[in-house]
This record gives C-alpha cells, structure tokens and sequence, in this order.
C-alpha cells in the first residue's frame, strides 16, 4: 500500500520567556489552514504531536508540558495602526483540542523578533542599530502590545545578559508593553472585575468556600489565598503536580470560578476550555529554595504566587498571568494585593517556582472603576531551530 509523502510547511521553534512554541507565517500554511476551523486545528495537533495518549507528544514538536505545547500564526496586520496580526493556540497534550480562548504572554516575547526576522514587519520601520518597535494586534483577545526588540548591524539580538529565572542561560532583553490589559468583553460585568468585587466569596461544592479576587487582565484569572487551600505559597512543582487530590481540587475551583467569571455557562463546559481562566494562590513574603537550588530571601520579593496552567502548576509563571498579578497588585483591596502588603503600588516582584520576577502597571479610578492603561515587564525570545516542520498529508 502506498502512502503520499509528507507535507513540508516552513516554520520556525523559538523560545519565548519560559515557554516555547512552533511558529509560523499565516501565508506559508495550506490553503485550507489559513482560515480558523477543523482544517488548522488538525495542523497543529499534528505539528505538536497530539493528542497522545501517552502524554509525552514524541511524535511532534511539542514538549509534553503547558509550556511546550505552543503554536503562534503571525501575519501582517490587517490593522493601519498594527505592524503584524498575532494568534496563539494552546495545544491540548492528551485530547484533540486547540484552544484559542487566551493569549500566551511568554511566547508574545517572540512574536516581535520572528516578524522581523521573516519580512512581515515594514523595513522602514526597523533600524539597524538600537531598539525596533514592534506594534502587535493580538488576535485572540483583541488586545494591543508593543515590543521594544533589540536590533544590531541589522538583525534581530538574540544574545545578551539579561537573565530570567525560569531559563538557564542569559539572552538579551525584550520589554513588553500590554496595553489596555484588562478584558472589556468578557465575564458577567464585562470589566476587569466581571462580579464588580475586588474579593469575593466562591463556593465550590465538594471543595470549599474561598475568598476569591476574579479578574480579567492579562488572561482571565482566578487569585485564592494560599493558607486557605493548605499551602504557604513557597510549593514547587512536585508538590501539586504529584498530588492527585490536589490536581482535581484546582480543577473543580477553576471550573467554578470559571462560571462566577461569566466564562462558560455550565461547569461541564470547562473541559473545553482549558487556556482560560487560570488559578493562582498568593502568600505574603518567604524565604525557599527555588526549582534551580537558587536561595529566594524573603526581602527579595513582595509576594509569593504559585499558578495552575493546563492542569498542572506552572514551572515559572504565564506571562499572561504576570500581567493579572501587576494589574492586581497595583488595585488595593485585591487579595493579591493584600499579599503584597496593602496600599498603591505601580510594581511588584513576586517570587515564583523557578525564582522571582518583578512586573508594573498603573491603575487609576475613573468613575468609580479602576482601569490599567499599561502593564510591563521584560522577557527574552531566540531562535531555536528555524526550517520546515513536516506531517502526514
């Protein structure tokens, strides 16, 4: 029996903050793949190597994590005030299933540098040497951000000092500005806060009732207090990850507050909509030993988060979730505030598993409702392989 040979589809793997993901032209795709649909999704399930029933993705690019199961499509933007179109797919590991719900603030680091490197961003736009400001519309959410990339003798800097906890070695720095971060679509307010409560109270049959701040900025976001669910916010991976109960604790809370958030309408409906919302406990400042054997002292942040992402607590932090914790930290009265020590504040570190990052945004009152116009922080992207991804026609 003879079988056609495999398609050749031309693509990049990069590394984006702490994550990394495959990486495409929307105009290099199959024809039937340029447009959002079963055609695309098939794609990249395949590109990705999913589902796999094994968990471990060894026939595809992805790395059996939430932070290597990642694709992006960039295209010029259709946008007179945009330099490119940003759209990123969450790739479920073990289910046929793409999710589109979110955007990934890590691999956003990436995005500036790849459209660059591969002509979509206009050459008067870009200089040779200093800094190349790079307009993104990202699609999923409908949200704007501004990378600030690196430029030397023409070509896009990978290389540099800037460290970042999460990533072993040193590359240099791209700082993001997300705009306008807070969701003004979705959720039962459609606000930053869509119950219209700094913190509320979420019942959770079976688990629990919890002090919750529910918010939409950076990604939809679910912030619990760490004392509440038994933890002191200093976990690492293995200590939720290899606790059954506790994995499907995080699930269920997520599957309700997803509903309280107005993100789904039955809790039943969470399984497919893995991305979004996330789950984050906070705790005051403490003192541990990062993933990496690096000592985090208790005066080297203002808070303490640990988040789920797909299921499984994150190895470092969402970038998207980073944005959620400034944004909150910057509102008084939030618990991820409160975590922080109380009071205005237009930046904060917070330790995480793999150490710690310092993110900032500025929130003001306008009506009675706060609103953030900016929120930054800085990551760093390189190209790790760039060529042709193949599948089976």
């Amino acid at each position: 029996m003879s079988y056609a040979p495999q398609i050749k589809i031309p693509a990049t793997y990069l590394r984006g903050g702490t994550s990394k993901g495959v990486f495409f032209r929307l105009q290099d795709l199959p024809d039937a793949a340029q447009v959002h649909g079963a055609a695309r999704d098939a794609l990249l399930l395949r590109v990705i190597g999913s589902p796999d029933p094994y968990g471990k993705q060894i026939d595809g690019m992805g790395g059996a994590t939430s932070s290597t199961s990642k694709t992006v499509i960039v295209s010029r933007s259709e946008r007179a005030d945009h330099d490119v179109d940003y759209l990123f797919g969450q790739v479920s590991i073990d289910t046929a299933f793409v999710d589109w719900s979110g955007n990934c603030g890590n691999l956003s680091a990436a995005v500036g540098p790849f459209a660059i490197a591969n002509g979509l961003v206009d050459a008067a736009r870009v200089p040779r040497d200093g800094i190349a400001t790079v307009r993104i519309w990202q699609a999923n959410i409908g949200k704007t951000i501004i990378a600030h990339v690196p430029m030397t003798a023409g070509q896009v800097q990978e290389i540099g000092d800037f460290e970042l906890d999460g990533v072993t070695f040193p590359a240099a720095e791209v700082q993001l500005e997300f705009l306008d971060p807070a969701d003004d679509g979705e959720g039962e307010g459609g606000a930053m806060f869509p119950t219209g409560n700094l913190v509320d109270t979420l019942d959770v049959p079976g688990v629990g009732s919890f002090q919750a701040t529910l918010i939409n900025a950076g990604i939809p976001t679910i912030f619990l207090n760490a004392a509440d669910l038994g933890y002191t916010g200093t976990e690492l991976q293995g200590a939720i990850n290899e606790d059954a109960k506790a994995l499907a604790m995080f699930e269920t809370i997520r599957a309700h507050g997803a509903v309280r958030m107005g993100l789904i309408g039955e809790v039943s409906e969470a399984a497919k909509r893995q991305h979004t919302p996330k789950v984050a406990f906070v705790a005051p400042p403490a003192a541990y030993t990062a993933s990496s054997g690096k000592q985090v002292a208790q005066g080297d942040v203002d808070l303490l988060v640990r988040a789920m992402s797909m299921g499984k607590l994150h190895h470092a932090m969402m970038g998207t979730a980073a944005v959620a914790i400034g944004t909150a930290a910057a509102i008084p009265g939030t618990l991820v505030n409160l975590a922080a020590g109380g009071g205005a504040r237009q930046a904060v570190r917070f330790g995480h598993p793999s150490g710690s990052l310092r993110v900032g945004a500025e929130a003001t009152q306008v009506a009675g409702q706060w609103v953030v116009r900016k929120a930054l922080m800085s990551r760093s992207a390189r190209v790790l392989m760039e060529g042709w991804v193949r599948i089976p026609a």
